[in-house]
């Protein structure tokens, strides 16, 4: 008597096996390893800037701290473009959705795997203010310790609102140039047009983001601050991830 031996059912990846993946994915491109090492490098720079220009009297773990945050965010959109378009301009799109028919949960992964790339951003900021705050206390600086609980989950609420902004208008444009222009160019226009035309200047209280996210770098928030913050980060992080995954679902793969 003959059996016949079945092949073992494909088992479908989980989404933390994706997002470890698409983790990878983000050091494995040229552009987005360098991208990666430029942000070290700029946190590290902006600490050795003010260990050699500060007062000592601000040279402490919090005035390290938070000013290496903003260029910082200002690379991580970019990461966050380039995770997403590169797919299509680099033509692996076929094969990543061909091994993953789903495309929400490769999606899912890359937003997991990019929120993961901000909280370490996060922490190599501290890292690198910890540093700078042994050596300011080694040369005669203040070195003070102290910071909030408060102000650290407001700053991780800041940089991986960041990263997920340039996410959503790289899914909703599936071009990189395009994206990264379009990124830097319309919340900046936006934000000039609100200051300068009067009548918009209430509005743009609440949809332009560089106002509303000015109050995380602070340890406490007012419900209208986080009111505010909410507003603008749905029309310009929830509404383009949004569009942006719905096109990528109905998008043909060549």
């Amino acid at each position: 008597m003959t059996t016949t031996r079945t092949a073992p059912e494909a088992t479908r990846p989980s989404l933390v096996r994706l997002t470890v993946v698409e983790a990878r994915k983000l050091v494995d491109t040229r552009a987005g390893r360098w991208l990666l090492i430029t942000i070290g490098l700029v946190t590290a720079a902006v600490v050795v800037l003010q260990l050699v220009y500060a007062p000592d009297a601000e040279q402490t773990f919090a005035n390290f701290f938070l000013p290496s945050l903003l260029p910082v965010a200002l690379l991580l959109p970019v990461l966050g473009i380039l995770s997403i378009t590169s797919e299509w301009s680099q033509r692996t799109a076929l094969t990543t959705f061909a091994l993953v028919p789903r495309r929400e949960r490769v999606i899912a992964a890359k937003l997991l795997a990019l929120v993961a790339a901000a909280l370490v951003s996060l922490l190599t900021s501290l890292a690198v203010a910890a540093v700078g705050t042994l050596i300011a206390e080694a040369t005669g600086g203040a070195g003070g310790w102290r910071i909030g609980g408060t102000l650290l989950l407001h700053t991780a609420v800041f940089q991986v609102a960041n990263v997920l902004l340039g996410a959503g208008f790289g899914l909703l444009l599936l071009h990189t140039p395009l994206a990264i222009v379009t990124y830097l160019v319309l919340p900046t226009a936006w934000s000039i047009v609100g200051e300068l035309v009067r009548p918009l200047r209430r509005t743009a209280e609440w949809l332009d983001t560089g106002r509303t996210m000015e109050p995380l770098f602070t340890a406490e928030m007012t419900a209208g601050q986080w009111g505010r913050l909410a507003v603008s980060l749905l029309v310009w992080l929830v509404v383009p991830l949004l569009a942006g995954l719905a096109r990528t679902m109905r998008r043909e793969v060549a």
